[in-house]
C-alpha cells in the first residue's frame, strides 16, 4: 500500500509554503504528518532569519588562515566553507554573470598557506580556500568575529539588499562547488571535519535558537565528528525535552536530515534502550546513538533513567548540554547550576543569596558506574571536544559527554560571548575538562586524564600577561547571572566566596583521583 503520508515536495508545497506566506494560522491543513508529530529532513532550510538583526559578517579574505573556526563555532550553519583547486575556484567564479556579484564572490576565496603554499610544496595543486556566509541563516550574532580575533579576517557592517544579493551568489557557487577533495584535509586539524562532513545534510541550519545560541554549536559538533567517520545514515538522536527540542521542531521547522525523536526529559534515554535493542535485532550494531539532553534530563528529573542506561552497558551515547538552569522553562535552578548563580527561584536577595546548594557533579557520577567513558568539555576547546566525541564514539558501551553551553539570556552574557565564557569557566576551575575512559587502565587515575586544563598541578591558574589568579569570581564578574553578588566596589560576597571554595575542591578532588595530588 501506498504511504499516507506527504512526500517532501508535498509537504513543502501545502504547509511550509503557508507557513513562509504567514497564512498557516488561518487554516493549517490536517495532514497525517501532523497527527503522528512526523516532518521532513531538513525543512527548516527554508527559513528566512535576514530581517533578525542589522548587521552581517563581512570576510577579509586577506587575514584569514583557513582555521575553521567560525565555520565550527557558528551555531546556526551560517557560515560554511571548501576547499577546491584553485583552476576549479577560477571556473567557479568565472560562471557568476553578475559582473559585481563576480567581484564580491572572488574575494569569498583566500589562499592560506594551510592550503596553497603547503600543497605547492609537495608538487600538488594548491587550493582555494572559500568562505561563504548564508543571509538566510545569519542571526547576526558576532560569534564568528569574536573567535576570529586577533586575526580579524570577519567584521560586522550593516545589512544591505546589496549584500543580501550578492550573499546569495556566493552560497550559490558554495553549492556548485561540491565537497571538498580528501586529499585537502589536514589530519592534525580536526575542524576540517566541516570541510569534508556535509553538515549541511546534517543540521542545515534555520533553528529557531537564540542568537549565539551555545547549545547549538555543541550539537552542530558532535553531529560533524559522528558524521565524519559514520555518515548520517548511520546515525540517530532521542532528545529530551529541553531547548534543543524547542527550536530544532517548532512545527513545520526542522534542521536535521538525519532520523531522530523528541520524548520527555525523563526518559529519554530510557526511549534510547528501546532504539538500541530493536537496531541490534535487526543486525545495526554499527549505527551510532545519541541521547541529547539538557539539566533536567540528566542531572535532575531524568536522571535515574540516565543511570540506568549507563549500568545496562548497552552502546549508547549521551550528550549533556550543560547550561547550568532550566533555560526552557524561564531558568529555573537545577543541581547542575553553580554556588551562588541567579536563577529563577534562587534569587539574590537579602534573604538568599542565589543558588545555596552545591552543583552536582555528573562526571564524577557517571565514572562511578562500571566500564562508562566520560567525557567534560566545551565547544570552545575543539580539539578536546572531537576528541572527546570520537572517542566515545569507538567506546564499546555506554558514554557521556558533558559539554559547557553558554545561554546568553540565563548567563547574562552578550549574544557573541559562547566561545570566550566557555573558555572562562575551564581556566576558571568552574568546569574542568576530563576524560575518563576505562580502556585506558584499571585504576582511576590510569583512566582519568585532566589534559587541557591549564597548570594541572596548581589549585588556580594564573594570567599569562598579567600573573593574576584566574578563579571562579573572576569568572563570575564576566558574566550577569553574578552581578547581585558583587558590591559597590567590586568586592565579593560570602556567597560566592563559598562558591570559590565549592570550585577548588571539585578540582582537587579530581586532581587526586588523576594522581596529580
Amino acid at each position: 500500500m501506498p504511504s499516507p503520508l506527504l512526500d517532501a515536495r508535498e509537504f513543502s508545497a501545502r504547509v511550509l509554503t503557508a507557513y513562509e506566506e504567514g497564512t498557516a494560522d488561518r487554516g493549517s491543513p490536517a495532514t497525517p504528518d501532523m497527527s503522528r508529530s512526523l516532518m521532513p529532513p531538513s525543512t527548516s532550510a527554508v527559513r528566512d532569519f535576514w530581517s533578525m538583526s542589522p548587521d552581517v559578517p563581512e570576510f577579509l579574505p586577506e587575514a584569514c588562515v583557513g582555521c575553521m573556526e567560525c565555520v565550527t563555532e557558528c551555531p546556526d550553519t551560517a557560515i560554511v566553507a571548501r576547499v577546491v583547486p584553485e583552476p576549479q575556484a577560477r571556473e567557479l567564479v568565472a560562471q557568476v554573470a553578475d559582473p559585481d556579484d563576480r567581484a564580491f564572490v572572488e574575494r569569498l576565496w583566500s589562499r592560506p598557506k594551510k592550503y596553497g603554499e603547503h600543497f605547492e610544496k609537495q608538487g600538488k595543486t594548491p587550493g582555494r580556500f572559500g568562505l561563504f556566509i548564508d543571509p538566510t541563516k545569519c542571526k547576526g550574532c558576532g560569534e564568528c568575529v569574536a573567535v576570529c580575533g586577533d586575526r580579524r579576517a570577519l567584521r560586522m557592517v550593516p545589512k544591505t539588499e546589496e549584500r543580501r544579493r550578492r550573499h546569495r551568489a556566493g552560497m550559490r557557487v558554495f553549492h556548485a562547488a561540491g565537497r571538498t577533495p580528501r586529499e585537502y584535509l589536514v589530519e592534525k586539524s580536526l575542524m576540517d571535519m566541516m570541510l569534508a562532513s556535509p553538515v549541511l545534510e546534517a543540521y542545515c541550519g534555520g533553528a529557531g535558537s537564540c542568537m549565539g545560541c551555545g547549545e547549538a554549536t555543541v550539537l552542530r559538533m558532535m553531529l560533524a565528528a559522528t558524521q565524519f567517520v559514520y555518515g548520517t545514515e548511520e546515525m540517530g538522536i532521542v532528545a529530551a525535552t529541553g531547548c534543543n527540542t524547542v527550536y530544532t521542531s517548532t512545527y513545520p521547522h526542522n534542521p536535521y536530515r538525519l532520523p531522530w525523536t523528541n520524548s520527555l526529559f525523563e526518559n529519554a534515554p530510557a526511549v534510547a534502550m528501546g532504539i538500541r535493542m530493536a537496531w541490534d535485532r535487526r543486525g545495526w550494531k554499527e549505527k551510532r546513538l545519541w541521547v541529547v539532553g539538557g539539566d533536567g534530563a540528566m542531572f535532575d528529573i531524568g536522571f535515574q533513567a540516565l543511570s540506568r542506561m549507563l549500568a545496562s552497558g548497552m552502546d549508547i551515547k549521551a550528550l549533556v548540554l550543560d547550561t547550568q538552569a532550566y533555560s526552557n522553562t524561564g531558568g529555573q535552578a537545577s543541581t547542575s547550576s553553580f554556588t551562588a548563580q541567579e536563577a529563577k527561584y534562587a534569587a539574590i536577595g537579602s534573604a538568599v543569596p542565589g543558588k545555596t546548594e552545591r552543583r552536582k557533579e555528573l562526571s564524577l557520577i557517571a565514572m562511578m558506574h562500571p566500564e562508562v567513558f566520560v567525557a567534560q568539555t566545551t565547544a570552545a576547546h575543539t580539539n578536546h571536544f572531537y576528541r572527546s566525541i570520537l572517542a566515545a564514539n569507538e567506546f564499546p558501551g555506554p558514554a557521556v559527554v558533558i559539554a559547557y553551553a553558554a545561554c546568553q539570556p540565563e548567563h547574562g552574557v552578550g549574544d557573541d560571548r559562547a566561545y570566550h565564557q566557555a573558555k572562562r569557566a575551564v581556566e576558571s576551575r568552574a568546569f574542568p575538562l576530563l576524560v575518563y575512559d576505562p580502556r585506558r587502565g584499571p585504576r582511576v587515575k590510569d583512566r582519568l586524564d585532566l589534559g587541557g586544563n591549564p597548570a594541572v598541578r596548581e589549585d588556580w591558574a594564573k594570567e599569562a600577561k598579567t600573573g593574576e589568579l584566574v578563579d571562579f569570581i573572576s569568572f563570575a564578574r564576566t558574566e550577569g547571572r553574578f552581578a547581585g553578588q558583587f558590591d559597590r566596589d567590586g568586592h565579593p560576597s560570602a556567597a560566592l566566596n563559598v562558591a570559590r571554595e565549592d570550585r577548588l575542591r571539585n578540582w582537587r578532588i579530581l586532581q587526586e583521583l588523576a594522581g596529580l595530588r
